[in-house]
């Protein structure tokens, strides 16, 4: 369903996301995780060509077989939110504050040519009851501001899955919401993809929510991929001490937290090797000078000293 071959995100001459690979098929959902600024939400703007002016995104992005970076740009519009739909974070600033839901989710519907204006109002109407918003006909009249959080949010899903995409990335779409809501959610997105057979990114820094929705997982640090697998895997048997400081830093009952030292560095300043050398214990010169190589086992890490 999607491929990512060695997709590189350049900002003025700086590398902002290096070399990253992924691939998802259909029906599966791949977690993406990892600190702020590790590349997370620019791989997913990449794909849906949504990247800020000035960024440039190479190497290829193969969606059903068609690499999206070579593609024309109506072709490209063709595509998002038919074929590709994308559920942002933050629901106020992703949702238009004067227009009403209905005519919101009515849009996408029109514009892609998939129903004529009176069909996609009923079609509207069964897409806030599918994801579960009580009195749909009223909510299709309300303006965002109008609703809570976790209403806003289930909007916002209803309009990336009305033209039954076969992709949706989700970008830390629990992360505002209390943990009651967020567990809803979660639920909700887990049977929308049973029903569908559509294929999930989802983007978060909570590694929780990954184990509940994700069957494999891709953790970023500084631009790069630092290990990959299935989920149980990773999680329960990490290898690389980035994966292992991140689940380090979780509150487990009474076990005593240990964060990772120092920061992550900012793009001008990343080691041309290891993204990781400078916070790792066990890094050494070559870490610094040269990328590291793929190990594989239970999992894949890019590491000279797993």
């Amino acid at each position: 369903m999607l491929e990512l071959e060695n997709l590189t995100i350049r900002h003025d001459g700086v590398d902002l996301l290096r070399g990253f690979d992924l691939t998802l098929s259909a029906g599966e959902t791949l977690g993406l995780v990892g600190e702020s600024g590790s590349g997370k939400s620019l791989t997913a703007l990449a794909i849906m060509g949504l990247l800020p002016a000035g960024m440039q995104a190479t190497g290829r992005i193969l969606f059903e077989g068609q690499d999206l970076l070579a593609m024309p740009s109506e072709a490209r519009d063709r595509l998002r939110g038919r074929r590709m739909g994308m559920v942002f974070q933050e629901p106020m600033t992703a949702l238009n504050p004067v227009m009403r839901v209905g005519e919101q989710i009515v849009e996408g519907l029109v514009l892609h040519g998939l129903a004529d204006r009176t069909e996609a109002l009923c079609e509207a109407a069964r897409l806030l009851e599918r994801v579960r918003l009580d009195d749909p006909e009223r909510r299709l009249r309300a303006y965002p501001h109008e609703l809570s959080g976790g209403q806003r949010q289930r909007v916002l899903i209803a309009m990336a899955i009305a033209c039954k995409p076969a992709l949706l990335i989700a970008d830390e779409p629990t992360s505002a919401l209390d943990v009651t809501v967020q567990a809803q959610i979660l639920e909700l997105l887990r049977d929308l993809q049973r029903e569908t057979g559509m294929a999930m990114l989802f983007i978060s820094h909570d590694l929780g929510v990954i184990r509940r929705v994700a069957d494999q997982i891709a953790v970023l640090y500084a631009g790069m991929w630092v290990e990959r697998g299935p989920v149980l895997s990773v999680l329960r048997a990490p290898r690389h001490r980035y994966t292992q400081g991140l689940i380090g830093a979780l509150p487990f009952g009474h076990a005593r937290l240990t964060p990772i030292p120092g920061q992550v560095p900012p793009p001008r300043e990343r080691a041309p090797g290891c993204s990781f050398f400078g916070r790792c214990v066990a890094g050494d010169a070559r870490c610094q000078r040269e990328t590291p190589p793929v190990v594989r086992g239970s999992s894949e890490l890019r590491c000279f000293n797993p």
